[in-house]
């Protein structure tokens, strides 16, 4: 059964992903889809409203994005935010025009007509405008209900219709009320119940997922270790039981004890049939000597389709291959509602192979964002250093060596890393920030150990710490000197062939969270 869901409708703004999240913050389910969206489609996927993004263009342009006029037609209600408002206003007999002066940042709105849109919204309160547009005249049938010094119609509703409007933007953090207005639209005039909660998504998922595979097929999951595929594959189980199996492709450029974390969450809590490909040696043999990063990305990738291939092709009775994918994935890629149809950004190690296997896919996760499949994964009893494990690169390691790959390099990144992810969670920050990990320069550095000056043989670790909401962008954090003290030093004392230590102050842009 498809669950009550508001519809939002993706007008191009750059805060569309935030609304959908911020609807789902609030136990309701939601999708991003097309402006041009039918009725119809509207009705299959079980709308119980919608909201109308903001976006870049202005809506008295030619070729300007517009919805189909029966939406507004439906008598769901409807919240327009920034260029939804202006939209809505216009299509039902307002006027929008450009202002004098832009409008970006903080700024008082004034509650003129509490409602149904603003009540419980103290006033004045702060919002945050980004606007070139405002409405100047609206049709006898809208009423505003809220101002600001600079936009008379800040917030608006519509006198018989459940259509209102905000030319804010509540889905930032910047606009404090912001959660008060998506409830009061939510819950007041939409009438929803607020059922997207861990326990039914679970269940539903679990039910997609038995309805996709039927009571025969078996399953094929390419476990990396990482929260995605293991969540995918956890759930996956729950469904089919034993007709699930995992395969974990050890190509010798994980982090220290990878395999036995696999091992023991999938082979002896959850009791997966797990096949463990240990394949390090020919990994390696292949990357000897290789230093240009996209090289190194094309073998790693190249050789982990081979090693799959001869591990999936002992497996009788597989139908499907399950895939991680998120919703994000589906909506930058335009293959989900929002777009016209394009491939699927594909995780490295499982790009291309159902079609090379034959497989169908499975991706029971699709329709979840990142924080909604850790919440998934705790329900589901995975242990919280799978669940809440920051991101790792599908070519591993390889990728945080600069330059040549040897077992020699591998060990001293290992070991470098291993103690600042431990130096970071006895500090707390673990679950503060989004990504933490060594990277090894391909220098050497003069240094003075005991009576002597060092200098070959000796490496530089690059600490990486960086905070995100998206991975789009990141900044580095500013953590306490006295961790990195603790790290320099720890690394330096404990790590045979480290004599230096650097931390890297790059965001993102212009630099990739990555070095490679």
């Amino acid at each position: 059964m498809t669950p009550a869901t508001i519809l939002v409708l993706d007008f191009g703004g750059q805060y569309v992903q935030l609304i959908a999240r911020r609807i789902r913050e609030q136990h309701v389910h939601s999708l991003i889809v097309a402006p041009d969206i039918s009725a119809a489609e509207a009705r299959r996927l079980n709308a119980f409203g919608f909201v109308f993004s903001g976006g870049p263009n202005s809506v008295y342009d030619d070729g300007a994005p517009r919805c189909r006029r029966e939406i507004l037609d439906m008598g769901l209600p409807i919240l327009g935010i920034c260029y939804g408002l202006q939209l809505a206003c216009q299509m039902l007999g307002g006027r929008v025009t450009a202002t004098p002066t832009r409008e970006y940042g903080r700024t008082r709105l004034d509650v003129t007509d509490p409602g149904s849109l603003l009540a419980h919204v103290p006033s004045p309160t702060t919002v945050w405008m980004s606007h070139g547009d405002v409405v100047t005249q609206m049709s006898g049938d809208f009423l505003p209900v809220g101002a600001t010094p600079t936009c008379s119609y800040a917030a608006v509703r519509h006198r018989s219709r459940p259509i209102v409007g905000v030319q804010f933007h509540p889905e930032v953090t910047h606009t404090p009320c912001g959660t008060q207005v998506f409830r009061n639209f939510l819950y007041d005039l939409c009438g929803c119940e607020g059922d997207w909660k861990v326990g039914n998504v679970t269940e539903h998922l679990t039910d997609a997922i038995r309805r996709q595979v039927g009571s025969q097929a078996r399953v094929i999951c390419g476990l990396s270790g990482g929260v995605d595929s293991s969540v995918a594959a956890a759930l996956i189980h729950r469904a089919i039981g034993d007709r699930l199996t995992c395969i974990f492709v050890d190509n010798g450029l994980m982090r220290n004890r990878e395999v036995e974390l696999v091992e023991a969450t999938f082979r002896e809590h959850f009791h997966v049939d797990l096949r463990v490909a240990d394949a390090g040696d020919r990994f390696l043999t292949r990357l000897e000597g290789v230093v240009d990063p996209q090289e190194k990305r094309r073998i790693i990738g190249h050789e982990f389709i081979d090693v799959f291939k001869a591990e999936a092709a002992s497996i009788e009775g597989a139908k499907f291959l399950a895939q991680g994918t998120l919703y994000p994935d589906v909506i930058e890629s335009g293959h989900g509602h929002a777009g016209q149809a394009a491939n699927i950004k594909l995780h490295h190690n499982v790009g291309g192979l159902p079609k090379k296997l034959g497989f169908e896919l499975v991706e029971p996760l699709r329709d979840l964002f990142k924080d909604e499949v850790r919440r998934v994964g705790e329900h589901l009893g995975l242990p919280p250093e799978i669940v809440w494990r920051h991101p790792f690169p599908g070519p591993g390691l390889a990728v945080r060596i600069m330059g040549a790959v040897t077992r020699e390099r591998l060990a001293i990144l290992r070991a470098a890393d291993d103690i600042i992810i431990e130096e970071v969670r006895a500090a707390g920050w673990y679950r503060k920030i989004a990504q933490a990990f060594g990277v090894l320069l391909p220098i050497s550095t003069v240094g003075v150990m005991g009576d002597g000056r060092t200098y070959t043989g000796q490496h530089v670790i690059a600490v990486r710490f960086v905070e995100s909401a998206d991975f789009m962008t990141a900044d580095w954090v500013h953590v306490d000197y006295e961790l990195l003290g603790r790290i320099s030093t720890r690394v330096i004392n404990e790590v045979q062939g480290v004599n230096r230590v650097v931390y890297d102050i790059s965001s993102k842009p212009p630099a990739t969270i990555e070095w490679e």
